[in-house]
């Protein structure tokens, strides 16, 4: 008889929290984003509650929100780690949860990734995992020699060709390769070192790479994007999706999208681990997490909450708009494009107006928000679950270090309890704990159709 399936959770960190004003929130740690030790703390409560993953979001800018200095000084994220360097640290002071950086392949090279990630598994014992994204401001293309941000489709399309030319540079070498015979004076053997030499329409890389292949073939690889290129690219290359929903319905749906869209190409739906976010405010009695809720909506900035909302509709300004007044008809975006149909969507559904739709997503971002008891929460979670809307969840706590504490003591209890979260991890490497199959070396296959 096969185990009863378990879902994942991964935890998705920010300095002081993930609601906008989670760094005035009494209890938060506004100094988070450049505090070591606040996120050592953080990262072992996660591995305590036997979270499968850590991950950290990234770009490669301070969000500008129109260049206004006013708007930026009341923003609390914008000074915090670089995230491969910090996992880097985090990887010394865990032994089993896995540690996921986001990495624009709009704004990098393909060998730099290749190395920093494979050198990640290294130290960390097989832990490395990659969010691949392709950015989505002109704040970041600004940082680059830009002045303005791509067009979806050829950033997509350059993504494509990137992980190849990743996944060929990881595959320098087989796993078996490096010998260091003294005796004979042989370091590798030479019938097992292969230069990919790749040449495409964006990327020209010789390689090979001067790193030995990942503890896990490849660092497991995720992606977050939702729109119908964002589900084609993860259906060919993720094996976990981050993803936002609001109903259970539409989560099935994705889930299901998603899932076929993989078997169709060959791949096994299993070997994809579809986690949407969810973003959890716990009180012991309803009433006490609706009145941590209502602190957290008293701390927002209107011109943070709207230059949010404009961001997050894919940098369309709103401001010009009465905060009272409904969402006016907006143009589709190059940026957010799924989020900004899930907000549009959401706001002509529940008849928003502009304020009531910033103050919506100061917390979760248009991920799910659940503000409940800890058995409410587990109940939600395991409905999407056994429904087949979610194989896990990005848990997104609204403050830090608090929100997660309180996730770990009171929530992961039910749900070990209801047969449906692990007790102990069940291997050393992410991919283990994930379920997730090693990948074999690409070189090493075409060798054996040769020799066929």
């Amino acid at each position: 008889m096969s185990e009863k399936r378990k879902l994942r959770l991964g935890a998705f960190l920010m300095s002081s929290g993930h609601h906008v004003a989670s760094w005035r929130y009494p209890d938060a740690n506004a100094e988070g984003g450049l505090d070591f030790n606040h996120f050592r703390k953080i990262v072992q409560t996660a591995e305590r509650g036997k979270f499968d993953t850590i991950f950290f979001a990234d770009g490669v800018s301070v969000r500008d929100r129109g260049q206004d200095k006013d708007i930026i000084s009341r923003a609390g994220h914008v000074a915090h780690f670089e995230p491969i360097t910090l996992l880097s640290a985090l990887s010394v002071v865990t032994e089993h949860i896995g540690l996921i950086a986001t990495v624009s392949t709009t704004y990098n090279e393909p060998y730099h990734l290749a190395r920093k990630f494979a050198s990640l598994d290294y130290l960390s014992g097989g832990r490395a995992g990659w969010n691949l994204v392709t950015s989505a401001t002109d704040s970041e293309a600004k940082n680059f020699n830009l002045d303005k941000h791509p067009d979806h489709a050829p950033r997509y399309q350059r993504a494509r060709e990137f992980v190849d030319v990743v996944k060929g540079l990881w595959d320098s070498w087989e796993d078996d390769a490096f010998i260091r015979d003294k005796e004979s004076g042989i370091f590798f053997d030479p019938d097992k070192f292969h230069v990919p030499n790749h040449k495409g329409e964006y990327f020209s890389v010789r390689g090979p790479l001067n790193v030995a292949r990942p503890i896990q073939g490849y660092p497991v690889i995720v992606q977050a994007g939702s729109s119908e290129d964002g589900k084609n690219l993860a259906a060919e290359t993720a094996e976990v999706i981050f993803t936002a929903h609001q109903t259970l319905a539409d989560a099935k749906a994705f889930y299901a999208d998603v899932k076929e869209r993989a078997a169709k190409i060959g791949r096994n739906p299993d070997h994809i681990k579809i986690m949407p976010g969810i973003f959890p405010v716990i009180g012991r009695t309803e009433e006490e997490a609706q009145e941590k809720f209502q602190k957290l909506q008293d701390g927002i900035d209107p011109k943070v909450g709207l230059a949010l909302l404009s961001s997050m509709l894919g940098n369309v300004d709103v401001s010009a708009y009465p905060l009272d007044g409904p969402l006016p008809d907006l143009p589709e975006t190059e940026l957010h494009q799924s989020r900004q149909d899930l907000l549009i969507r959401l706001a002509r559904r529940e008849n928003l107006t502009i304020r009531q739709l910033y103050q919506w997503i100061a917390g979760a971002r248009g991920h799910y928000q659940i503000v409940g008891t800890p058995k409410q929460i587990a109940d939600r979670l395991e409905e999407w679950f056994i429904n087949d809307a979610a194989d896990g969840f990005n848990i997104m706590p609204p403050y830090l270090p608090g929100g997660l504490d309180e996730f770990v003591d009171l929530v992961i209890p039910i749900l070990q309890e209801r047969g449906l979260f692990r007790t102990e991890y069940e291997g050393k490497t992410l991919r283990e704990n994930l379920g997730l199959p090693r990948p074999t070396n690409q070189f090493l296959t075409k060798k054996e159709l040769v020799s066929a």
